[in-house]
């Protein structure tokens, strides 16, 4: 439905879409006996057996949070037999944010824009009525909460075919997160992606929504179409899936905040 920019979400392939080529291909061996955490370069890093973890593209992975260092560490120590990235998210956030640094930082911003002017939030439905309702009380109540505390104006638009947002829309978008950092910017694109809404995620980020409330604004659609037609067993799948990644950004979110 939207363009993603693939450098900021290339964690979401190395998730769901590595998970199940991982079900056809051999894991890696364990090859450590113990996850640890120390101080490194002004942050903390992850340690197995005493030794820097790195990302797959060989830089050492090193957060701003001792409380999210061993929370990745727990993910390793975990592991038993094998290693298996579908059962770390946390590990696949950090890896990517961490690998892209500040040099993607722009970039993952300009995205995050990018989708406040295609937002989930803005297009509605013309039918059936109970929908219709469904997402006016879900999507409209989010829109307008977020339309109040950043004084914004949306047009919201009927069926599928795109509209341009105002040009004060995306520029508004782009005042609120020019602070955010790396680890808050791509957790926040992480949301984004994952919900097909920056309002919901910048919402989140901001205290605006709660992570049960965008959860369920995101899926008014989805959970609809399910309760009138049963569930699809691949995309409940992927649902909890990508539930996974959510609550991982979430996570960081909250610690590097704090």
């Amino acid at each position: 439905m939207r363009e993603i920019l693939e450098d900021a979400q290339a964690h979401i392939e190395d998730g769901y879409g590595r998970a199940q080529k991982h079900q056809k291909q051999q894991l890696p061996k364990r090859f450590y006996k113990e996850a640890s955490v120390g101080e490194r370069d002004g942050g903390f890093a992850i340690l197995l057996d005493g030794k820097n973890i790195k990302t797959p593209g060989k830089v050492n992975v090193v957060v701003p949070s001792e409380e999210l260092a061993n929370l990745v560490a727990k993910e390793w120590a975990a592991q038993e037999k094998e290693i298996d990235p579908a059962t770390m998210p946390l590990t696949r956030l950090v890896n990517t944010i961490v690998e892209r640094g500040n040099k993607a930082l722009d970039d993952v911003k300009a995205e995050i824009v990018k989708f406040a002017g295609n937002d989930l939030l803005v297009y509605r439905a013309d039918s059936p009525q109970e929908l219709v309702d469904l997402q006016t009380k879900h999507w409209g109540g989010a829109l307008e909460a977020f339309s109040k505390r950043y004084d914004v104006s949306f047009n919201v638009i009927t069926g599928v075919m795109h509209q341009d947002q105002p040009a004060e829309v995306q520029a508004r978008i782009g005042e609120i997160i020019a602070h955010y950092s790396d680890f808050e910017a791509c957790s926040t694109m992480s949301i984004t992606s994952i919900t097909g809404s920056a309002v919901l995620a910048i919402g989140l980020k901001e205290g605006l929504f709660t992570p049960a409330q965008v959860l369920e604004t995101a899926y008014v659609d989805e959970d609809y179409q399910a309760q009138h037609w049963g569930e699809d067993a691949e995309a409940t799948r992927m649902r909890a899936f990508k539930r996974q990644d959510f609550d991982a950004a979430v996570t960081v979110l909250g610690l590097v905040a704090a």
